[in-house]
């Protein structure tokens, strides 16, 4: 209580006490400006106080009773320099670029991850923290994150998605590059076409985000954002191969193009060949499926948007990709929608394209444009079942920066989501009298306005973002969705925030829930569903400490709780072989608890543990009713050591699984039923990279090193055209131990 009391009266000191007090921003020379640079060094001459700048490039040294204030300002790739301040208590810093260390070599964030210095607790994942895994796909990126749980939809397509704060992946805003490009159709299989080596950094933001984005994110947002042309790779090659028989070839072009060197491109190629049949548990169905996935991806920049002038940032990608499963014999030329062989295939296409530009006039003024549309058109056989979809899609976004106070920023602008989803079912063979086949139309029309304003008050040591849109559903009606998020840094150590807002989605039933497709289940439709609608609050705090100069970590703690007002979920409970379609209006709650401890010694050794607590539930006829798939507690940790030079690095990862409840199957027969809830268990993964010149890696790991398999995860897997036969109860590995070998190969 004293503390508090003592807090809040610190604020109200007239900025004239702070003298003692110097702070302000970080940066570093460009051809054509200057930009921010985070993590750079900042040293007090006079009795060696040393602090890092933020991921804004914000600083704060304390001088009391220091009699020489000198500031030492360093960066690796930048010379360093010495600046007087004199009287004053602010500073705007410059370095020079070394030129003669910067020649050839592209200097990186020598974090792995780490938490930004944002108002929003945003977990940033680089390239560095992404090599400790083989990463093939955004859902393998998360192995050493405890905020992200990757989750399998369909087990014999392999479908997934990224849940945070135990609620389906659906909740969560995927974005790439910033802008929503996964969503209805794309949402089944789009985040297995993103490889990791275009990834150049991941944020993860749990709870309340931004509205410029969108009236989504409910859950949270995951921003995948790729590699700048500018300072990706020359040449970057990589090739990884399974104990499956599974291959992924990749390679990186990057340059620059023009007289002044000012379009810079970067050119992608993705490939996956598929895996030889495997049933390692001999339940007749592959343990994977057999993925063939090309994919091309060219990337254009010129200018910089933190600069003055014109920036453009434009990109082109293509996916094309065939999954094919179901049992051993299962031939995809000749068994489509068969009786007698199940059998599950998926092809489909889908070029998109996506546009960002703006021009800043000053510092204080800027104007960005954005763009983005794609096209999906698939064609799948689920056993006997047969679904045929497109999907267009369109995104645009128009706002106007404004720094209207050295304090205060407003961000304000006008956008408009267009989707047109049509999806063909029927059935070659419908001995079970499932009753919906049929055309389905899942129309999206919303323009929207929205205006977000950011208060920074001493350097940052306060920052309040305050937003709101208004939205028009074309057939619900208008939406207002308002937001806020708070960070106060008490001191170099400890920061606070809180979050709190709403939000909404569209249902895109058949995509989103692939699990209605690929059993036995007839879905009975009770009424039309209506946009999910809920709010998010949330609280963290986190401690940053520096023992000595060999040992530094991060202490962090949060808690997020979210009260949907209508929430929509497949009733599986009330009939094993029915899916009822209905709205939930009542009480549906999710409460995440997450622990997480990070600690770095001798910047070689690395060690990260988490915990997470669960409560996910419905109130359902007085009783709570816990949602399946989701582990009451959860706990991870990671190691990674790297020997000095660099040439040898190690990982291993573990994580463990409380048991989850899982669908009724009570009134199924004898050898179709489940429990009523799993088991726990636990995986751990390991890798190990060897490195040569820093040009060549060469890694090899084994994910799931104790062979933990669910056991009959596949109901009537002996009678898959019967009506028992289901998919919905896979709750943990299914494929066994898998181990992997790669090679990396790079021109910086």
């Amino acid at each position: 209580m004293i503390r508090a009391i003592a807090g809040i009266a610190l604020l109200l000191i007239p900025d004239t006490l702070y003298a003692q007090t110097i702070s302000g921003k970080l940066f570093g020379a460009t051809e054509t400006g200057m930009e921010i640079l985070p993590g750079g060094t900042l040293q007090l001459t006079g009795n060696g106080a040393t602090v890092r700048a933020n991921e804004n490039g914000v600083f704060v040294l304390n001088a009391d009773s220091v009699s020489d204030k000198r500031i030492i300002a360093s960066e690796p790739g930048y010379i360093t320099d010495t600046i007087d301040p004199g009287r004053r208590t602010y500073l705007s810093i410059t370095l020079r670029r070394n030129a003669h260390i910067l020649k050839g070599v592209t200097v990186k964030d020598s974090r792995a991850a780490y938490l930004a210095n944002t108002a929003v607790k945003t977990e940033v994942i680089t390239q560095r923290e992404l090599s400790k895994a083989a990463c093939c796909d955004l859902a393998g990126c998360f192995g050493t994150q405890a905020s992200v749980q990757p989750q399998t939809t369909n087990v014999v397509t392999n479908a997934q998605e990224l849940r945070i704060l135990g609620l389906s992946g659906v909740y969560n805003q995927v974005l790439f590059d910033g802008l929503p490009m996964i969503q209805g159709l794309n949402y089944t299989y789009g985040i297995s076409t993103y490889p990791g080596t275009v990834v150049d950094n991941i944020y993860v933001s749990k709870g309340t985000t931004s509205v410029l984005q969108g009236y989504e994110s409910i859950s949270g947002q995951i921003n995948l954002e790729s590699k700048q042309p500018d300072k990706a790779e020359q040449l970057y090659l990589n090739a990884y191969a399974n104990s499956f028989g599974e291959a992924h070839f990749n390679a990186n072009v990057a340059g620059s193009v023009g007289k002044k060197k000012r379009w810079h491109s970067l050119l992608a190629l993705h490939s996956v060949q598929p895996a030889a049949k495997v049933d390692g548990n001999h339940d007749g169905f592959l343990d994977l499926p057999q993925l063939k996935r090309y994919m091309a991806y060219n990337k254009w920049r010129y200018g910089n948007d933190r600069e003055h002038g014109l920036y453009i940032q434009t990109g082109l990608r293509i996916v094309q990709e065939s999954r094919t499963g179901g049992q051993t014999g299962f031939d995809a030329v000749r068994d489509l929608g068969s009786n007698t062989v199940y059998g599950q295939s998926v092809h489909y296409t889908q070029p998109e394209v996506y546009l960002k530009t703006g021009y800043r006039f000053s510092t204080r003024h800027a104007i960005a444009f954005a763009a983005a549309a794609y096209f999906q058109d698939q064609h799948s056989w689920f056993g006997t079942t047969k679904y045929d979809a497109r999907q267009r899609s369109a995104y645009l976004n128009l706002q106007h920066e404004w720094q209207w106070h050295r304090r205060h920023s407003l961000k304000y602008g006008v956008s408009y989501r267009y989707q047109r989803l049509e999806e063909q079912i029927g059935f070659s063979d419908n001995s079970l009298g499932r009753s919906f086949a049929g055309h389905y139309r899942t129309p999206l029309s919303v323009p929207g306005a929205f205006a977000e304003h950011t208060f920074r008050w001493r350097d940052e040591q306060i920052v309040l973002i305050t937003g709101a849109r208004i939205d028009r559903h074309q057939v619900w009606g208008t939406y207002f969705t308002p937001r806020a998020m708070l960070k106060y840094a008490w001191n170099n150590h400890h920061t606070f925030r809180a979050s709190a807002g709403s939000g909404w989605r569209q249902v895109n039933l058949f995509s989103e829930q692939i699990n209605l497709l690929v059993g036995s289940r007839d879905v009975i439709f009770t009424e039309a569903l209506k946009p999910e609608q809920a709010v998010n609050w949330g609280v963290s705090h986190t401690y940053r400490f520096d023992w000595s100069a060999a040992v530094n970590g991060t202490l962090s703690a949060d808690f997020y709780s979210t009260h949907f007002r209508n929430q929509f979920f497949p009733d599986y409970d009330t009939d094993p072989t029915k899916a009822f379609i209905r709205n939930f209006e009542g009480v549906s709650h999710s409460n995440g608890l997450q622990v997480e401890a990070s600690l770095v010694f001798f910047k070689r050794l690395e060690f990260r543990t988490a915990y997470n607590y669960l409560d996910v539930y419905r109130i359902e006829n007085g009783s709570k009713i816990l949602l399946p798939f989701n582990p009451r507690n959860r706990a991870m940790a990671a190691l990674s050591y790297r020997t000095k030079q660099d040439r040898w690095q190690a990982d291993l990862n573990a994580h463990w699984f409380d048991r989850m409840r899982l669908p009724n199957t009570s009134s199924n027969p004898d050898a179709y039923r489940r429990p009523a809830f799993s088991v726990p268990y636990a995986t751990v993964n390991m890798q190990l990279t060897f490195r040569y010149r820093k040009s060549l890696d060469i890694y090899a790991g084994c994910e799931n090193v104790a062979n933990y398999r669910q056991p009959n995860p596949i109901i009537s897997a002996d009678n898959p055209f019967g009506k028992y036969f289901d998919l919905s109860s896979v709750w943990g590995p299914t494929r066994g131990r898998e181990w992997y070998i790669g090679v990396k190969y790079r021109i910086l």
